[in-house]
């Protein structure tokens, strides 16, 4: 089977195009402060993160929209969470898992578009803490667990919420709220509540990852995201922003994020509208089809193809946030546990080419992508190359030696018009087939 399919070959050739067109950022580089200009490149030089999707949802085992894809009434949907008990939950064996398999953060569902709180909040007593047999606070074991590996720990937060009726009704109205009921300034001041929770009680978070706030495309609709944006601020400084909100950054965000898409593609439809900004970018995604655990999702994505897109998100320049959706018991599906250790094992041997680079000075080609850290060029090939002869369009920096990573072999490469000719001693066999090359 090739590496890569023929659409993911024209999407990368395209892919070397759409970078080049960059749109002004949300926020203009010049006049940025050195401290958010150190937390930015810091969340680029991490480079891999761990999404967890988990709450009273996985307990239906259908996904985290299953509220709303199955019409369920809320008052019947909130008495989940009277057996809610996940015993096998294990914080420090997670995270232990999440730092052998090289992710550097990890992203946790604080609460969801279901309105359950995973936290011991006070602002409403729709949380694990007071609604469930459990009773514990899951959110403070994981950010604990995550200092001790040295991972940081980010949260992500619906700005919409089908359960509380002060929320106003948008474009999901498969669980409507009565208007009589709508109260936006009270339910904004429950968000601000919660997110101040969030940013005191916890130690130091990496950022705050927002969703939903597509629920209502209508222009006149405001989020007052300005003030909310400068709360988060305000609490913690070196706190990030990002907003899944399908758009261009806006604001004081820090990232632009891409949902099941790598930068410059838009095959899951929902990054039409989005041009590739000069923030730092991540491209979430999940392993099978779901977010939340769903029993008969086993749509695996192979730990190949899986290391294929980490190793492409980087060289686009992008971090890769990976998704695991958690069993109701507190476990992590066998299969996620499975790719999560083929992505370790190579991620042991090659992290180097992954973290702390940038999107190489060559566009990505049909054969790969490459990443570069100062003068050192990594040359991921993931797809079949021609005759054992790799082209390398580059023209404006000069090659003084090209190598394989693995044991340091010298490979014979000669300049041509319009970049270098690089030939390989065999046709590469291996998931990702890294070339060392060192730029003048």
């Amino acid at each position: 089977m090739g590496l890569f399919t023929n659409n993911m070959k024209r999407l990368l050739t395209s892919l070397s195009l759409l970078l080049l067109v960059l749109s002004v950022s949300a926020q203009s580089l010049s006049t940025l402060s050195d401290e958010t200009k150190r937390i930015r490149e810091e969340f680029q030089d991490r480079k891999f993160g761990i999404f967890l999707h988990w709450g009273i949802y996985s307990m239906l085992a259908d996904g985290e929209w299953v509220m709303h894809n199955r019409h369920l009434d809320r008052d019947e949907y909130a008495k989940l969470a009277g057996g809610f008990y996940p015993a096998q939950f294990d914080a420090r064996e997670w995270t232990k898992l999440f730092k052998e398999a090289g992710a550097q953060y990890v992203t946790f569902t604080s609460r969801h578009h279901d309105g359950f709180s995973m936290w011991a909040t006070k602002a409403s007593p729709y949380n694990i803490v007071e609604a469930t047999p459990y009773g514990k606070d899951v959110v403070g074991m994981l950010a604990e667990a995550c200092r001790e590996q040295g991972l940081k720990l980010h949260f992500y937060y619906s700005h919409m919420d089908w359960q509380r009726t002060d929320y106003p009704t948008g474009i999901c109205k498969n669980c409507p709220h009565d208007p009589a009921t709508t109260n936006w300034d009270s339910y904004y001041a429950f968000m601000n509540r919660q997110l101040t929770e969030l940013l005191t009680n916890y130690g130091p978070i990496g950022a705050i990852w927002f969703d939903g706030m597509w629920d209502h495309k209508e222009k006149e609709f405001d989020w007052r995201l300005e003030e909310q944006y400068a709360l988060i601020k305000r609490l913690q400084p070196t706190c990030l922003i990002g907003n899944n909100h399908h758009g261009s950054p806006i604001g004081l965000e820090d990232f632009q994020l891409f949902e099941q898409d790598l930068p410059g593609q838009n095959t899951a439809g929902f990054n039409g509208e989005e041009v590739i900004s000069q923030l730092p970018l991540e491209t979430c995604m999940t392993m099978n089809n779901t977010w939340g655990y769903s029993i008969t999702d086993k749509n695996y994505k192979s730990g190949d193809e899986l290391i294929r897109k980490l190793v492409t998100a980087a060289g686009l320049n992008a971090n890769f946030l990976l998704n695991i959706g958690p069993r109701p018991d507190g476990k992590l599906p066998d299969q996620a546990v499975e790719r999560l250790k083929q992505i370790g094992e190579f991620m042991k041997v090659n992290g180097s080419t992954i973290y702390e680079t940038r999107g190489g000075c060559v566009p990505p080609q049909d054969w790969g992508v490459t990443t570069q850290k100062g003068k050192d060029l990594f040359i991921h090939i993931l797809n079949k190359v021609e005759d054992g002869q790799l082209f390398l369009p580059l023209t404006e920096r000069k090659l003084s030696k090209v190598s394989m990573f693995s044991d340091g072999t010298p490979l014979k490469f000669k300049r041509e018009k319009e970049g270098y000719r690089i030939f390989l001693p065999k046709q590469p066999e291996t998931t990702d087939c890294i070339l060392k090359a060192t730029l003048k």
